[in-house]
């Protein structure tokens, strides 16, 4: 399934309560997550542009989309990663062959810590989020939705990190809400700035939105379109991984996180999309959000 459109299911009636409710399943690709679409185009860029390889940061699905991106290009992925960073996706990256520096407290600060390697060894650096190339990528997403549903949706919710998905499903597709983790809330409070704001969080276990410094130029984008945005529990996720599961769908914090903004919303007639965006979550993790999702904060 490497570049074939991923599949659009009706939501099962547990997780739509009766609604018109639609899953874009990113989750089912080889790699687990939507991030192939935005990591091969850009480093087809990087690779027209001269480089051999890319040094980036990422709390995982990233990370490893680079690594097999690389494979495809011939070049080298150099990934920088979290001290705390998830089992799974570490062991993903690895089998992918990226070159592995597991330091930093978060994914800001192993992202400094990957640009300062890229200029001290003269390497080309690939901050996710802030290539174009990504947006072209993520936009395939919406047109697949609108060839798929046949129609427009109400809406389409995005789960939010550096917020390169949600600008390249909306320029596919039309309308869309993001939704951001209430523990990690910096690209909704810099939306609604219009511009990067200064935050300290990022203490969401749906890492894939664990981001605590804003993009510029997705800030920029999202507050030009004027990109509605909301907020979600880490409670809420975790009841939505655990009704994913019921579901028969495995999925990680952030793809649960547009259900769990789905469910605060008023009803549509017209259908709602859901952005699955991935399934790799350490088992521990998840068997707690499944089992005890009142053990996390609301």
């Amino acid at each position: 399934m490497a570049n074939l459109p991923t599949p659009l299911e009706e939501a099962a009636s547990s997780l739509s309560g009766g609604r018109p409710l639609f899953l874009k399943r990113e989750d089912v690709h080889e790699l687990g997550a939507f991030k192939w679409r935005g990591a091969l185009p850009a480093l087809e860029a990087f690779r027209a542009r001269g480089a051999d390889g890319v040094v980036t940061a990422s709390t995982g699905n990233h990370g490893a989309a680079s690594a097999w991106a690389a494979q495809r290009t011939g070049m080298q992925a150099i990934v920088f990663v979290p001290e705390g960073a998830s089992e799974a996706k570490l062991a993903l990256l690895g089998e992918l062959g990226a070159e592995l520096h597991r330091v930093g407290d978060d994914l800001d600060e192993s992202k400094e810590l990957a640009r300062e390697h890229a200029a001290a060894n003269e390497l080309a650096f690939f901050e996710d989020g802030a290539e174009p190339a990504q947006f072209d990528g993520y936009e395939a997403i919406g047109r697949e939705i609108l060839e798929q549903l046949g129609t427009s949706p109400a809406r389409v919710i995005v789960p939010v990190g550096n917020g390169a998905l949600i600008i390249g499903v909306a320029r596919g597709v039309g309308p869309v809400l993001g939704v951001v983790a209430k523990e990690a809330p910096v690209m909704a409070l810099s939306v609604e700035a219009g511009h990067p704001v200064e935050s300290d969080r990022s203490g969401t276990f749906a890492d894939g939105m664990a981001v605590r410094v804003a993009i510029p130029l997705a800030v920029e984008e999202m507050s030009r379109a004027g990109m509605p945005m909301t907020m979600v529990s880490e409670r809420a996720i975790a009841r939505a991984v655990g009704d994913f599961a019921a579901a028969g769908i495995r999925v990680e914090g952030s793809g649960a996180a547009a259900l769990a903004a789905f469910r605060e919303l008023e009803p549509e007639d017209d259908p709602t999309v859901l952005i699955v965006t991935g399934r790799n979550i350490d088992d521990d993790l998840h068997r707690r959000a499944v089992e005890d999702p009142e053990s996390f904060p609301d």
